[in-house]
């Protein structure tokens, strides 16, 4: 599995990284913004999911969602809004605008298998 890491913080795309280490999948790439991560899908696609932030300067997470979708049919590539918006106003306009799964900051390694496993990205 090919996976992309969208966060503007180096150190969460670095625990994110080492979380699915642990889980076996070391085909990572990595973006700063929903820019940075449209020109990674042109320049480095395909991947199998995107775990992305909501709150990003430039492009945020919700609008790299919304354009992702645009080009990219949603059997294709799984997205993950991976990040500290908690409201379920949030939650339900990630999940309308073609979010596949929504994981809360801060995660264990076992709330993102399991997400991974709802999924059918990873076995049970």
């Amino acid at each position: 599995m090919r996976v992309l890491i969208v966060d503007d913080s180096r150190a969460i795309r670095a625990i994110l990284a080492r979380a699915f280490k642990e889980l076996g999948v070391t085909d990572t790439a990595e973006a700063a913004d929903g820019k940075d991560a449209l020109a990674a899908l042109a320049a480095k696609g395909p991947f199998q999911l995107a775990m992305v932030d909501w709150n990003m300067p430039g492009m945020n997470g919700y609008d790299f969602v919304v354009q992702a979708r645009t080009t990219i049919p949603s059997a294709d590539m799984k997205i993950v809004m991976c990040t500290t918006e908690t409201e379920i106003e949030q939650v339900t306009k990630a999940l309308e605008a073609g979010a596949d799964e929504y994981l809360m900051k801060p995660f264990t390694v076992a709330a993102l298998q399991s997400k991974l496993e709802m999924l059918g990205l990873v076995g049970n």
